[in-house]
């Protein structure tokens, strides 16, 4: 079955502990932390980063010191832990799309359970679909397909098993970011978004805005990504923030954008102060032109955009499709062999029985039709829904493990696989006659689902690809990835209702019902998914604003720029893409300085510098995620209001642009420790 030449690091006939319970909790208990941390990530910046590799090195070096794990338990750990960071990034990415429908339709079923519900059942998904097409992808195209995540991952088990010494800078860069984002988010020392704004009557260059983020998770996931994909992501937000922003806002008087405002939701009438923007209906003037204009004309600008570039995305990915499909057929005639051949297979070919696939994905409709908190008002309509995920399940499943294993989980297109399932479905619902607000969260409820699932396929071919290298046992790959997406579907969903709910700093800024959607939690895809849903079946989308950024798309592919990463660029706020070009610009730099040395490169995934900078990530994600829960809470509130006045403390003995000055210096100091750590041999 396997490429006769490739000979895995455990040989098929060594026994050896692998599927034991220390490496399935310590799995779930890296899937859970990386899971939280990929939420706030994602509801802050549309962005994720790969969990499998930072949860093998912590795996290496806590389970040959403690734990006395074997590199094929180790590779248990890992596995059973990037379920959840798969997962959060299809839950986040599309269900908080619930919150944004029509009229406040879908907010009923944006509830614990519902979102547990589709994570358990979008996980379980792609990790099913999995099971027939591992032959096929990960063994016969061994050659072929590199699975660049998951050959790197394995490359790290095995230096573990040698002895190498990964985690300690990794350590590191968790720490430094742990103490930066305690001195930010808890003590104030450090500004959380400088900015400086042109006034509104400039004559010149009115109401243009440059902010940033300071924060470690930025900074790292900048690094992490490399100067081309952060230089194309702040490129859009440069477009949005100090181009058309300032021109819309010279051209429109306050009147007619506070109406756009009203119009898409963002301001309850034109009598009424508040909203964004900070309107004043007695001056009819707003205190933020930039940010009024921003929700009311450019992110809608920015989600045609961004529909375009996943569009775009998914075409030149056409023949990949057509030649997934032809192997995955293969895959499943190759499946259909006798019990006794089953049985005398070598212990590293042993996947999951095929039947499980079928009764799992019959199981799973006829949950989906029967379980109360999902939409739908008759169980014949719940039916087709679930027929329509298991059916686009196995299409996108399939498309997703394909390129991944070209490209990598980071440049897979989920967004634009997801947005097709949902105007498929939509499209789908128009013809038997379902039209209007009441079958949008059902629509959304298939594309959230496809999300998830394709998330997590792309994240379980990585994985397989691991296991094949160190010579791990499929079926107890499988089964780890399946307790790994309940797990860690647990915290999610409570990671994702704490971090919605407004803490006092919130309310007093006007956010009383939900956080998320908010310039805190922006969740971009999530929006773009209900504006999507809403737009089709409602016959009522913004087609002159969206059509901007569809054309905008288009433009730049055809100057051969990666449209989607410029589109996200110019949905997002430049407050979150300009510090992740920043980290992108060290990587930058760090790489010439090498070449122009005449020193080899670090190793993308190996290097120290990428390894500090995944520790920066994790640290400071995970510190947000924490001070958000704990903000949650009734019994800081005391605590928070002792350091909102510690930080009016210093913002009146500093000033404002004394104090942005202070955090900005902390920033510029964290990025030169990155460099000096990528630098050294």
């Amino acid at each position: 079955m396997s490429d006769n030449n490739f000979k895995p690091f455990v040989p098929p006939g060594v026994q050896m502990k692998e599927f034991t319970l220390k490496s399935i909790l310590l799995g779930c208990i890296f899937g859970i932390i990386f899971g939280a941390a990929t939420v706030y990530l994602a509801l802050k910046a549309g962005l994720t980063v790969s969990a499998s590799i930072p949860i093998a090195v912590i795996a290496i070096t806590l389970g040959r010191k403690f734990f006395k794990t074997t590199i094929l338990e180790n590779n248990i750990i890992q596995t059973t832990g990037s379920a959840g960071e798969s997962i959060a990034a299809g839950v986040v990415f599309t269900l908080p799309g619930f919150l944004f429908l029509s009229n406040g339709g879908g907010a009923q079923y944006f509830n614990y359970f519902t979102i547990l519900t589709l994570a358990i059942f979008g996980g379980i998904l792609g990790t099913l679909m999995m099971i027939p097409l591992r032959r096929s992808l990960i063994v016969k195209e061994h050659k072929t397909l590199p699975y660049p995540e998951g050959t790197a991952c394995g490359d790290v088990l095995i230096a573990g098993e040698k002895g190498g010494d990964f985690a300690k800078t990794a350590f590191q860069g968790l720490g430094f970011a742990f103490i930066y984002a305690i001195l930010q988010k808890v003590l104030h020392v450090i500004a959380e978004t400088p900015e400086y704004m042109t006034k509104q009557a400039s004559k010149f260059f009115p109401s243009a805005k440059i902010s940033a983020d300071i924060t470690p998770e930025y900074m790292g996931v900048g690094y992490i990504i490399g100067p081309r994909i952060a230089g194309v992501l702040v490129a859009g937000g440069v477009l949005s923030w100090l181009a058309l922003i300032p021109l819309l806002a010279s051209l429109l008087p306050a009147d007619m954008i506070a109406s756009q405002l009203v119009k898409v939701g963002y301001l309850a009438s034109l009598q009424t102060p508040g909203g964004q923007g900070d309107w004043n209906p007695v001056t009819h003037t707003f205190s933020d032109y930039s940010a009024a204009v921003y929700y009311g004309y450019v992110r809608q600008i920015g989600a045609g955009a961004v529909a375009a570039g996943g569009f775009i995305t998914l075409l030149k990915t056409i023949p990949t499709i057509i030649s997934s499909f032809k192997g995955s057929i293969g895959a499943i005639k190759d499946g259909n062999e006798s019990a006794d051949a089953k049985s005398s297979m070598p212990r590293t070919e042993r996947d999951l029985n095929l039947k499980i696939v079928l009764i799992g994905s019959i199981a799973l409709i006829l949950l989906m039709a029967f379980l109360p908190q999902l939409p739908g008002d008759s169980i014949g309509k719940k039916l087709l829904v679930g027929l329509l995920v298991v059916i686009f399940g196995a299409f996108f499943v399939t498309v997703s493990s394909r390129i991944v294993g070209l490209i990598g989980s980071s440049n897979n297109p989920i967004s634009g696989m997801t947005i097709a399932t949902l105007m498929g479905t939509c499209l789908v619902f128009i013809a038997v006659g379902w039209t209007g607000k009441l079958y949008e969260p059902m629509a959304l409820v298939v594309g959230g689902m496809i999300c998830i699932a394709a998330a997590n396929a792309g994240g379980t071919s990585q994985d397989l690809k691991s296991g094949y290298i160190v010579g791990a046992t499929p079926m107890y790959q499988q089964l780890a990835l399946f307790i790994g997406a309940i797990v860690s579907s647990v915290v999610i969903g409570l990671t994702v209702k704490f971090l919605d709910k407004p803490t006092a700093e919130m309310i007093s800024k006007g956010i009383t019902e939900h956080a998320i959607g908010s310039t805190y939690y922006p969740a971009p895809q999530g929006t773009l998914m209900a504006t999507l849903a809403k737009g089709i079946l409602s016959f009522n989308l913004d087609w002159q604003f969206v059509l901007v950024g569809v054309f905008l798309a288009i433009t730049m592919e055809l100057c051969g720029v990666n449209s989607l990463s410029f589109a996200v660029g110019a949905y997002l706020p430049l407050s979150t893409t300009l510090p992740i070009f920043v980290g992108g610009a060290i990587r930058g730099i760090v790489n010439r300085k090498s070449k122009s040395t005449h020193e080899s490169v670090a190793d993308e995934e190996l290097g120290k510098g990428n390894l500090f900078a995944t520790g920066l990530v994790a640290g400071g994600a995970v510190a947000g995620v924490i001070i958000a829960i704990l903000a949650g809470f009734d019994w800081s509130a005391s605590f928070l209001s002792a350091v909102n006045q510690r930080q009016a403390g210093i913002l009146s003995s500093m000033g404002e642009s004394g104090y942005y000055v202070l955090g900005c210096a902390f920033f510029v100091f964290m990025g030169w420790y990155l460099y000096r750590t990528a630098r050294k041999a």
